[in-house]
């Protein structure tokens, strides 16, 4: 039996990818509560990748895969991807979880519209369509016009949206020559250099619940990249991507068991339309037989 003839194993693999990232995203806006800065969540978030991947490759005699003619792209790669990690953490640090979870579905909507505007790529009305009532959603959801909890918090959730789009577009140019293992080896080797330079301007001392925390927040967020990566060999993307909006409800418990908080009704009635957009854009590019992108997509959220 082959590998992707294991659609319900791949599925499994997926949905504990998304526990995986959405307990990574409850991590770091717990470190941020207990004063833990930004700087200090993203340089140990990519740090703990190092030894992680690398004794992964080393065991198994795979370290043959780390290499590379691309460090420049690699470089480049990890800049655009630390500006992501900026958004994502940064929603769920200032937003309820399950809001900028829910700001975060906008990513298939925005790849849209970077084909567009971008790459010139014709879309058809069915996309245009999920474009459309995706964009409805996000008005729901933002309530333009109103103040809402965090007018920076929701700019961080849209933000993060885009960037990780652009950074699937990106993916998608490294995976045409490098193993995925180097894809994830070398941005958190170039991020955790970048984000090092930060730290005499940000680092603190902390208890030793703090360095757990912090410890746990890299821990997690390397296994959810090695579970995504295991669910594409069982099943296709066009059937595991059902399982990433699992994360609203996973965002939505922590948000009630920590910090007592519930989406607004505005999440509720804004969600479901951004979560069919998805939805709809998805079936349409694996009815194309473009599935690649969402694959990337899916690799870009979890290395943020």
């Amino acid at each position: 039996m082959k590998h992707s003839d294991r659609p319900l194993l791949g599925l499994a693999l997926r949905a504990l990818a998304i526990v995986m990232l959405s307990t990574m995203f409850m991590l770091a806006k717990y470190a941020s509560q207990t004063g833990v800065s930004l700087p200090e969540i993203m340089f140990w978030r990519q740090f703990v990748t190092l030894p992680m991947i690398a004794g992964w490759l080393l065991l198994t005699g795979n370290l043959h895969r780390l290499k590379t003619r691309r460090l420049g792209t690699h470089a480049i790669r990890a800049g655009v991807g630390l500006t992501g990690m900026v958004t994502t953490f940064g929603a769920a640090i200032l937003l309820p979880l399950a809001q900028a979870t829910t700001l975060g579905f906008t990513t298939p909507i925005f790849a849209v519209l970077l084909s567009v505007l971008v790459f010139r790529e014709k879309v058809g009305p069915w996309r245009w369509a999920a474009v459309i009532l995706g964009f409805i959603g996000v008005l729901i959801v933002t309530q333009p016009g109103h103040l809402p909890a965090s007018a920076l918090g929701t700019a961080a959730g849209l933000a993060a949206g885009l960037m990780v789009a652009i950074i699937s577009f990106q993916i998608r140019d490294l995976a045409r020559t490098e193993d995925p293992a180097s894809v994830v080896f070398y941005f958190a080797l170039f991020g955790t250099v970048m984000v090092g330079l930060t730290l005499p301007f940000f680092a603190t001392a902390h208890t030793g619940f703090q360095w757990l925390t912090l410890l746990a927040i890299g821990i997690v967020g390397t296994l959810a990249q090695l579970l995504l990566t295991a669910a594409l060999r069982y099943g296709s993307v066009a059937t595991i991507i059902v399982m990433d909006y699992t994360a609203l409800i996973w965002s939505t418990l922590y948000g009630w068991l920590i910090w007592n908080q519930f989406p607004p009704s505005t999440t509720w009635l804004g969600a479901p339309a951004i979560l069919a957009a998805g939805g709809i854009i998805a079936w349409r590019e694996h009815r194309a037989g473009r599935i690649a992108m969402a694959r990337t997509q899916a690799e870009a959220r979890a290395e943020v």
